[in-house]
C-alpha cells in the first residue's frame, strides 16, 4: 500500500505480510493513518481534514489478493475492474476540497463499490468497534451472524411479512383517519354526477346547439341573402328581363358549340363553361331548397337557448366544454367507486393484518428458537477463547428476553413487542470470575475485558464466517501484562488462517508478529517514504525494547525483548 499526502504522511509505502502484521511507532508518529488509508480504500468516508496541509490531494493505492471465484471478484468485475494475477489494484483519491474519486482494477467507480467488496474482505475493529459491541442491536447482529442460515432464513421470512405488515397498516391508518375527509369527497362526486346526469349531455352537443342557435336567430337574414343569391344564378320570376349568371353561361356555352370542331383547345373551353353551368344549376337548387327548409321558429330558438344554458352551467363547473365534462364524470365515477368501497377495503385489510400478525408470531418464535440454540454454542465457544485469553475463569452468556406490549405479536401465549428484526432483545453477559453474576458486558467488563471479548468473538467468527483479513486498531488498550501475551499468542493463531494487521502500543503483542513495522516521524513531523520500515534483527529488538521501557539501549528492556522474541517464536 502507497500512501502520499495523508495527515503526517508525505508518502510512505506500508507492505504487510500475508501473516501477522504489527504496526508500532511512537504515540503520533502517525500509525493511526496506516489504518485511515486501509479505511479509505475500503470505501470510508472521505474528509478534506485528511489531506496533508499544503496538498492538492491524497491518495492511497494498494494491491490486495482476492479468493478466486469469490463474491468480490465477482461484483469487481461485473464493474468492469481487471484481476492482475489474482489481485486487484484499488486507489483512492481525497482532494483538499473534500471531493474524492475511486479506482478498481483500473477502472473509475462508485465509492460505495468499494464498501461493498470491503464486507468480503476485510474485518475491521478498533476501540470504536468495541463501543459497538455494547449497543444491544450490535450484539444481536453479532449473534445472528454467527448462526447463518439457521437465523438468515427465518429472519428473511419475517422480514418480508413485517414489511407487509407495515405498509398493510399504513393504509388502514390512512384510510380511517381520512374518513371525514374520504366521505366529503364523495358527497361532491355524487352531486357532481348526478347534477350531469339530470342534465344528460351528449359529446359535440354544445357545439351542434351553438350552430343551430346562430341560424335560428338569422333566420331572415340567411333567408334574404339566399335569395338574392338564388336570383343572380337562376333568375328572378317577377323580372323576366333581368340578366341572370345561369343565362349568360348558357349563352356562352351556345356561342363556342359551333366552333368547336375547328379547334380542340377550343372544344375543351366549351366543355369546362357547360361544367360551370351545371354546377350554377345545381347551387342555384340548393340555395332555393334551403331558403325553404330554413326555420325561423322562435319556440326552437329558446329551447336550443335552453339547452345551451342547461350545458353551459355544466361547462363552468367541470369542464372547458362538454367533452371534458364527460370525462370529469368517467374520472369521478371510478373515484367514486374507491371511495364508497372503504369499508370492504377496511375489511380486507384487517383480515389481513390480523394474519400477517399472527404469521409474525409464528415465524418470531422461529427465529428466537434458532437465536437461543446459537446462543449457546457461540457463548460456549467465545468463552473457550477468553480461556486462551488470560481469562480462564471467565463466562460468557446470553440473554435473549422479549417485553410485553398489548400492541404485539403473540408468541407462546404471551403479547410481546416486535420490531424489523423480531422479538428479541439479545443481550451478551459476562461473569469475569466465579461467583460473579453475569452481567451486561457494557457495565461489567473493564476496557482490558472487553478488547478481549471482542478479539474472541472475532476469532470465533474466523472459524465459521471468515474474511482473508482482519485489521485492528489498539485493540489491546488496557490490557498488560500475562493478558497481553495471551493476545498476542491468540493473534499469531489467527493469522494462520487469514491475514491480520494490528496497530499496537505492547511489546507483547509485536513479539508475536510475523512483520514489525516502524512508523516514524522525520525532524520536520512528516513521515517520508523512509518512515515506514520493516523491522529485522537489532532493529526490532530495539523497537521492542523503546516500547517495554522508553529506552531502546536498556540492557534490561533488550534481554525483556529478545526473550519476548525468542517464546513468540517457539509457540510458533
Amino acid at each position: 500500500m502507497r500512501i502520499r499526502s495523508l495527515g503526517v504522511i508525505d508518502d510512505a509505502v506500508v507492505e504487510l505480510s500475508p501473516g501477522f502484521t504489527a504496526v508500532t511507532g511512537e504515540t503520533g508518529a502517525g500509525k493511526t493513518m496506516v489504518v485511515t488509508s486501509l479505511g479509505l480504500l475500503l470505501g470510508g468516508r472521505a474528509d478534506a481534514a485528511l489531506v496533508r496541509i499544503g496538498a492538492r490531494n491524497a491518495v492511497v493505492e494498494g494491491r490486495i489478493a482476492v479468493p478466486e471465484g469469490s463474491a468480490a471478484v465477482v461484483r469487481a468485475e461485473e464493474a468492469g475492474a481487471e484481476l492482475d494475477e489474482g489481485t486487484l489494484l484499488v486507489s483512492r483519491t481525497v482532494s483538499a476540497e473534500g471531493r474524492s474519486r475511486a479506482h478498481l482494477g483500473g477502472r473509475s467507480v462508485p465509492v460505495g463499490l468499494l464498501a461493498e467488496l470491503a464486507d468480503d474482505l476485510v474485518a475491521v475493529h478498533g476501540q470504536s468497534d468495541q463501543q459497538g459491541l455494547l449497543k444491544l442491536s450490535r450484539q444481536r447482529q453479532a449473534l445472528d451472524r454467527y448462526a447463518g442460515y439457521a437465523v438468515a432464513v427465518p429472519l428473511g421470512k419475517y422480514t418480508e411479512a413485517y414489511k407487509r405488515l407495515r405498509a398493510v397498516t399504513a393504509e388502514l391508518e390512512e384510510i380511517t383517519t381520512r374518513a371525514r375527509e374520504r366521505a366529503q369527497e364523495a358527497d361532491m362526486l355524487r352531486f357532481g354526477l348526478e347534477e350531469i346526469a339530470a342534465v344528460e349531455p351528449r359529446a359535440g352537443e354544445d357545439t351542434e346547439l351553438a350552430e343551430e342557435a346562430g341560424r335560428l336567430g338569422h333566420a331572415e337574414a340567411l333567408a334574404s341573402a339566399a335569395a338574392v343569391a338564388h336570383a343572380a344564378l337562376a333568375g328572378n320570376p317577377e323580372d323576366p328581363e333581368g340578366v341572370d349568371a345561369g343565362t349568360l353561361v348558357a349563352g356562352a356555352q351556345r356561342a363556342l358549340e359551333a366552333m368547336r370542331a375547328h379547334d380542340p383547345a377550343l372544344a375543351a373551353l366549351t366543355d369546362r363553361i357547360g361544367e360551370i353551368g351545371i354546377l350554377l344549376r345545381d347551387v342555384a337548387g340548393e340555395l332555393a331548397g334551403y331558403a325553404d327548409d330554413l326555420d325561423a321558429d322562435p319556440l326552437r330558438l329558446a329551447a336550443v337557448e335552453e339547452r345551451r344554458a342547461a350545458l353551459t352551467a355544466l361547462t363552468r363547473k367541470y369542464g372547458q366544454d362538454v367533452a371534458e365534462v364527460l370525462a370529469w364524470a368517467e374520472r369521478s365515477a371510478a373515484r367514486l367507486t374507491d371511495l364508497e368501497g372503504d369499508d370492504e377495503r377496511i375489511g380486507e385489510l384487517t383480515a389481513e393484518r390480523d394474519g400477517l400478525r399472527a404469521e409474525l408470531g409464528v415465524l418470531a418464535q422461529e427465529l428466537s428458537e434458532a437465536r437461543a440454540e446459537a446462543a449457546e454454542r457461540f457463548a460456549a465457544a467465545v468463552t473457550e477463547e477468553l480461556a486462551s485469553l488470560a481469562m480462564p475463569h471467565a463466562r460468557v452468556s446470553f440473554d435473549i428476553r422479549q417485553t410485553e406490549d398489548p400492541e404485539g405479536v403473540e408468541v407462546k401465549g404471551r403479547t410481546v413487542a416486535y420490531g424489523p428484526s423480531g422479538v428479541d432483545e439479545v443481550e451478551l453477559l459476562l461473569a469475569p470470575h466465579p461467583g460473579a453474576p453475569p452481567r451486561p458486558i457494557a457495565k461489567g467488563a473493564s476496557g482490558g475485558e472487553l478488547s478481549r471479548v471482542m478479539l474472541a468473538v472475532e476469532v470465533v467468527f474466523a472459524g465459521t464466517d471468515p474474511v482473508p483479513t482482519y485489521l485492528f486498531d489498539e485493540v489491546d488498550a488496557g490490557v498488560g501484562g500475562k493478558a497481553a501475551v495471551e493476545i498476542g499468542r491468540r493473534l499469531a493463531r489467527l493469522a494462520r488462517k487469514a491475514q491480520v494487521v494490528v496497530v499496537t502500543h505492547l511489546p507483547q503483542v509485536a513479539a508475536f508478529a510475523d512483520r514489525q513495522l516502524l512508523v516514524e516521524k522525520t525532524n520536520d513531523g512528516s513521515v517520508t517514504r523512509s518512515g515506514v520500515k520493516v523491522l529485522e534483527g537489532e532493529d526490532r529488538v530495539r523497537e521492542l525494547s523503546r516500547m517495554l521501557a522508553g529506552q531502546e539501549d536498556s540492557e534490561t528492556a533488550r534481554a525483556h525483548a529478545e526473550e519476548l522474541l525468542a517464546a513468540a517464536r517457539a509457540d510458533g
